[in-house]
């Protein structure tokens, strides 16, 4: 790959001299890097924190959905294995930690990824040289002129923007809009996937928490909020919605993602033992500080009063750096409108793998693209593989290849599923490797107690009836539904859902 000045100059540099610049250093920016650089096209990624996948760091501590096997781009691997990279077991599922620190940041030090990686650059805006969006004439084949929020302007020959969407949260307000007093309130609201059982477990232990929001983020902020309120006294949770709970637990049935359908049974698990107070068809309209705490008030007039709120109320697009460009948005989700005929909500499952590439991510700006979560506006359906299979698409169209541009190879198994509960083995083998047991066990005595839960005075009578039936020592019953290897632990549900399917992801 040859070397530039990608800073403006007096005269632009020839086409093929400017970069493709890719905005964001997570994981589908760096998969994009990874392509272009086999492609021999020239590339320069701006990232606004100050190291390499700062939104993944915000939830390091969360599991992803699915196994290594579907969450490490094809090209990237490739690029990896040039540099003696020691590769994750296909078959364990990381949690976000893992995934930087085993992949993206290897990727990131590679000297194809390194030369080309800005970090403490964050985009203001983008346009074309010398002409505004008015302009048609001759617009095509002027370069991008790209501005930092430093004043730095810098050309490049198409742009593709992975920045996704985790720093604009959807607000509070049932109607899209903030609650009225949200904004003066951010003490005591929490966006999304906090660390419940880890670096945030103070501000919510001993607590009452209200979570809002009907997602896959709110039911992986429940069952730790449960896990936790199952080891300390006076931690209470809420939920509310603006919807049912029947609904928002869906179907596991028929999600394309057992791991993320086996959330709702994980929730309804906990529903049935009252571990979680719901609160339905609770639309925000109002949040107040009271006393020390948090007051929220539906549109109805109804009240929830806490300690916090965690806002798990999804993630929008922001386009406004793209202001200049000619974009050609879908007025409901905010992606471009060929992709949203395939992920709305509203007129296609929740759970709906859909694979597709450059074609359903162009718009009329030539050579502009928005790939990874933030291609997807407002829909909930993102996954990791499929932003892959996106930035390697449009690598391919970037250079003409048309032809392997629009053969789509989505890296998912026969099944169509790339998570089958397998942290939830993954948890069973660990707790079976340590009290010498059979691997299977562990997971047969989760299944048996949450079955037998709704009926049992406790959670330690549900397993030692559980014991029973399976014909296991009650007292090694006891050590593994604790789950924790800690002295005197005690059995929990959100334990014993841990090693149930519940358990085979969380994210992406």
């Amino acid at each position: 790959m040859s070397a530039y000045s990608p800073d403006v100059a007096t005269s632009p540099p020839a086409p093929h001299d400017m970069p493709v610049v890719i905005i964001g250093a997570g994981p589908v920016g760096l998969a994009a890097a990874a392509h272009l650089h086999e492609r021999d096209v020239p590339f320069l990624i701006l990232e606004a924190g100050d190291t390499i996948a700062t939104s993944v760091r915000a939830w390091a501590h969360v599991s992803l959905f699915s196994a290594w096997r579907y969450n490490i781009d094809t090209a990237a691997r490739r690029l990896l294995d040039t540099a003696d990279w020691a590769a994750p077991d296909d078959d364990t599922v990381p949690t976000g930690r893992q995934l930087i620190e085993d992949y993206l940041q290897p990727l990131a030090k590679t000297p194809a990824i390194a030369a080309y990686l800005r970090c403490n650059a964050r985009v203001a805006a983008i346009s074309r040289v010398s002409v505004d969006k008015v302009r048609t004439d001759g617009r095509a084949d002027l370069p991008f002129v790209v501005r930092l929020s430093d004043g730095t302007d810098i050309l490049a020959s198409a742009v593709i923007d992975a920045s996704g969407t985790w720093n604009t949260p959807n607000p509070l307000g049932v109607n899209g809009l903030s609650a009225h007093g949200e904004h003066d309130l951010t003490d005591l609201i929490d966006h999304a996937l906090p660390d419940i059982l880890g670096a945030d477990s103070d501000t919510h232990t001993g607590r009452h928490t209200i979570v809002v929001g009907a997602g896959h983020s709110a039911a992986n902020t429940l069952l730790n909020l449960a896990r936790l309120a199952e080891t300390t006294t006076g931690t209470r949770i809420t939920w509310a919605l603006r919807g049912t709970a029947e609904h928002a637990l869906g179907d596991e049935d028929i999600d394309e993602l057992p791991a993320r359908g086996a959330l709702g049974s994980g929730l309804r698990t906990l529903l049935d033992t009252g571990a979680i107070t719901v609160v339905e068809g609770f639309g925000v309209h109002t949040a107040r500080r009271h006393g020390t705490g948090i007051q929220l008030t539906a549109t109805d007039g109804r009240t929830v009063t806490a300690d916090r709120v965690v806002a798990a109320t999804g993630f929008r697009p922001d386009h406004s750096i793209a202001a200049e460009l000619r974009l050609d948005l879908d007025a409901i989700l905010g992606c471009t409108r060929t992709l949203a005929e395939l992920i709305d909500p509203n007129e296609n499952p929740r759970s709906a793998i859909v694979p597709h590439g450059y074609a359903e991510l162009a718009h009329p700006e030539p050579n502009y693209y928005t790939a990874g979560m933030k291609s997807y506006g407002r829909a909930p359906t993102f996954l990791m593989a499929t932003g892959y299979e996106q930035v390697r698409s449009i690598a391919a169209a970037l250079v003409g290849d048309f032809d392997d541009a629009d053969d789509i190879q989505l890296n998912l198994p026969e099944t169509g599923f790339c998570g089958t509960g397998i942290s939830a083995e993954q948890a069973g083998r660990d707790i079976a490797a340590r009290l010498g047991i059979d691997p299977e066990l562990p997971g047969a005595l989760a299944a048996a107690t949450i079955a037998l839960l709704p009926t049992a005075a406790s959670t330690s009578d549900a397993v030692r009836a559980a014991a029973a039936q399976l014909g296991v020592d009650p007292e090694l019953a006891m050590q593994i539904a604790a789950v924790d290897d800690k002295p005197g632990a005690l059995p929990s549900v959100a334990g014993l859902i841990s090693l149930t399917p519940s358990a085979a992801g969380r994210c992406c």
